[in-house]
């Protein structure tokens, strides 16, 4: 099952990019936090870069749905760096925000996890924006938690 929703997630990606940005919109951005499990913390740093698909409008707000690739570290000697595919699907909320849950697949050198969270980004002006977003990753061994915080650029 881990396979297929790293495969699902691929393709996903990939049809992104290739989708034309005038429409929707595309974003990078780089972002760090903390990382725990087990009552150990460490900090994290990473970069991503995603699109995301304007599904029209709901009661309260547009509905979006959004695609991303990324990479982060745990800054420790001898951590490796984790890649992830990552789908989320949310709400804007006004003219600036955009809350958001997600679900994905991380993959490195180590062992390859599901992960689901949630969060919220919010535009500073018309390119820049703030984010903060929580991850949960299940591994067969300890479960590990994400808190980040990140500045992005959107086109």
């Amino acid at each position: 099952m881990n396979k297929t929703i790293f495969a699902a997630a691929a393709v996903a990606t990939s049809l992104a990019f290739a989708a034309p940005a005038s429409a929707n919109e595309a974003r990078v951005e780089a972002r760090g936090g903390i990382a725990w499990a087990n009552g150990v913390e460490e900090a994290v740093a990473g970069v991503a870069a995603g699109y995301d698909f304007d599904l029209g409008d709901s009661e309260n707000g547009s509905v979006f749905f959004g695609v991303e690739g990324s990479a982060d570290k745990v800054l420790v000697d001898g951590a490796n760096v984790y890649f992830g595919t990552t789908a989320r699907l949310g709400a804007k909320i006004g003219q600036s925000g955009k809350l958001f849950a997600t679900v994905g697949y991380s993959f490195g050198e180590g062992e390859d996890v599901p992960h689901l969270g949630g969060g919220y980004q919010h535009k500073i002006n018309d390119k820049v924006y703030l984010k903060a977003e929580y991850q949960h990753f299940f591994s067969d061994f300890v479960d590990l938690n994400t808190a980040a915080v990140g500045l992005g650029v959107t086109f």
